[in-house]
């Protein structure tokens, strides 16, 4: 099977996964509709580097959907070593958009289904990213055009695996939280969406 006939397969379960009776698509950037998960823990790594340490990646599966700061505290913690985690999260961002924003491709079949569905029910991306990281994620891949509301890092008081992102989506989008559907890789943001009273997909399942 090739490499597009693979991806009208999982666009095609992914149709049948999704049929519902939804007014919106809330879908998770990073890891959910861009294929940049390697890109932005190289960037955790040299960061760390450039405070004197290695870091295990396996920490950016595990957290995956948090705000970058949270995340960034999260090492410090583990790690044991003394930084400001605001810095290092500006500081780590500041590698990703220099070095592996451009090399950022769409997850194919999360982008077509998103595609598919625009205009049929309303689109949000709510992602743990800063705002300028994921706008220009999202011009990356495409989609810009069709993202109606785009909360990130910061927009609300609390990230994933709260609710409140998804919360914030839904209400800016004027939809009841109970006919979302949220597309997310992650646990916490899987958590998240339980938490708000949403339906949920594991891409990375599909």
């Amino acid at each position: 099977m090739n490499g597009a006939s693979v991806v009208r397969n999982k666009q095609k379960v992914l149709t049948e996964l999704s049929k519902g009776d939804f007014d919106a698509f809330l879908y998770d950037c990073d890891g959910t509709l861009a294929d940049n998960m390697e890109g932005h823990k190289a960037s955790y790594r040299a960061a760390a580097l450039m405070y004197g340490f290695e870091l295990d990646d396996t920490i950016i599966d595990e957290l995956a959907g948090w705000p970058i700061i949270q995340v960034a505290d999260e090492i410090r913690k583990q790690y044991g070593v003394n930084f400001n985690p605001e810095v290092f999260a500006q500081l780590k961002n500041m590698l990703y958009e220099d070095t592996f924003i451009q090399e950022t491709k769409p997850i194919d079949f999360v982008v077509a289904h998103l595609k598919a569905h625009a205009g049929k029910v309303r689109i949000g991306v709510v992602s743990g990213g800063g705002r300028v990281s994921v706008s220009r994620t999202l011009q990356q891949i495409g989609v810009t055009s069709l993202v109606e509301v785009l909360v990130c890092a910061g927009d609300t008081v609390r990230g994933k695996p709260y609710p409140d992102p998804f919360l914030s989506a839904a209400e800016q989008l004027g939809v009841d939280p109970t006919r979302c559907l949220v597309f997310e890789d992650g646990n916490p943001g899987v958590q998240a969406a339980v938490a708000a009273g949403m339906r949920w997909i594991r891409i990375d399942q599909v």
